[in-house]
């Protein structure tokens, strides 16, 4: 039986992201020849091998013949088909599970397809994060198809898996959605034509042994279960096994400990995620914080929200937004969240410091044997978990 890619030949355009990477290697193992461009060099593209990966400012014209990608980091500056074209064909391949959701797809779907392959059945992914005990954010076994879905696009639409899965519902991308039930809407109408749905909010909390902290990691877990029974897992299997995840990169992710510190990284960018995010790794000690907010859309609504998510922790530090895909807004900037919970919290250590490395000094030269420092963000703010730790020492 021939590959299900056999002949294909790709292009893409932003192959060393999180999502494209993982497409990438995927579509390679289903038989396609592919090749890509990206602006720079990331830690996804080492698992690439054998692809012709162009790494430049500008990107090259696309060589003729071949079927474009684009994505939607460089959809102004590429003509190609988009990134939500190129998984829904992947997805439309294989019996699929898609994990969508506000907060926790990535350690949901994370969960599914450890215990999948734990479990000897094999799976394929797409996690748009590194699983440390999977061997990276993309596998490509013959089994299940386990994919983590975005709705920021509204792009989830398009993807019909045999088991979909909606861990929440919340509003997280004001720049496409107007209110939270829009999001609501989209995700009823995408579930209404599934086979098989679960809907974390209908389900109580996981009760099993799990190695992960937090509540909302029980909620996660419980997600994750009501899937695997759903794709033919027996709750008394999958129980063991899910007790042995321990974590996708960038989820709470510790990075080492020095003087006595411990630093953490986490990717939480929305309120709901900081508050989890600090309610879980608080365990008596101090809680240190450098915050990088994401988005200038989010940031100009959700200012004041996160401010009072970040009252949780004992000091906090935050940076200047990270843009990502959007362009500056006038008078929004990390110093909106600065103002909000000076307010919140009169008299806490706090500062506005738009250059995360400075934001690392301040919280080293404040913190103390027994503290925990976490990086939060979903920009780059984890390249000041190194830069903390020799401070620390």
């Amino acid at each position: 039986m021939p590959s299900p890619l056999e002949g294909r030949r790709l292009w893409i355009a932003g192959i060393g992201g999180a999502g494209m990477s993982a497409y990438a290697r995927l579509a390679q193992a289903w038989g396609a020849e592919v090749r890509g461009w990206d602006r720079v060099r990331t830690p996804y593209l080492e698992q690439l091998d054998g692809m012709e990966i162009v790494i430049s400012d500008d990107p090259p014209k696309p060589p003729t013949g071949w079927e474009v990608y684009v994505s939607s980091a460089f959809a102004d500056r590429i003509e190609g088909k988009s990134r939500a074209a190129l998984l829904a064909e992947l997805v439309s391949r294989r019996d699929a599970i898609v994990v969508a959701g506000a907060h926790g797809k990535t350690t949901t779907a994370a969960m599914i397809a450890f215990c999948l392959q734990r479990l000897g059945r094999d799976p394929a992914w797409l996690i748009g994060a590194d699983v440390p005990q999977l061997g990276g954010n993309a596998g490509t076994g013959s089994g299940w198809l386990v994919v983590e879905g975005d709705e920021s696009d509204r792009t989830i639409a398009s993807l019909q898996p045999k088991i979909a899965v909606v861990t929440n519902v919340d509003l997280d991308h004001h720049s496409t959605f107007a209110s939270r039930a829009e999001v609501e809407a989209l995700f009823d109408q995408w579930l209404a034509g599934m086979p098989e749905v679960v809907r974390g909010e209908e389900l109580p909390p996981y009760d099993g042994p799990l190695a992960v902290a937090g509540e909302h990691n029980r909620r996660n877990a419980a997600c994750a279960a009501a899937a695997l029974e759903r794709a033919g897992v027996a709750r008394d299997e999958l129980t063991g096994v899910l007790a042995e995840f321990s974590g996708a990169g960038r989820r709470l992710e510790r990075r080492g400990e020095a003087g006595g510190v411990a630093v953490y990284d986490d990717y939480a960018h929305h309120p709901a995620e900081v508050a989890a995010t600090l309610a879980a790794v608080r365990d008596g000690g101090r809680v240190l914080v450098l915050f990088q907010p994401h988005l200038y859309s989010r940031t100009r609504h959700l200012a004041t929200e996160i401010a009072h998510a970040l009252a949780a922790a004992d000091v906090v530090a935050v940076a200047d937004v990270y843009p990502a895909r959007e362009q500056p807004l006038e008078g929004v900037t990390g110093k909106l969240i600065v103002d909000a919970l000076a307010e919140r919290r009169p008299g806490m250590p706090l500062a506005w410091t738009p250059h995360c490395e400075d934001g690392a000094r301040f919280l080293a030269q404040r913190a103390r044997a027994g503290d925990r420092i976490l990086t939060i963000g979903a920009g780059d703010v984890d390249a000041a978990a190194p830069l903390l730790l020799e401070l620390l020492a």
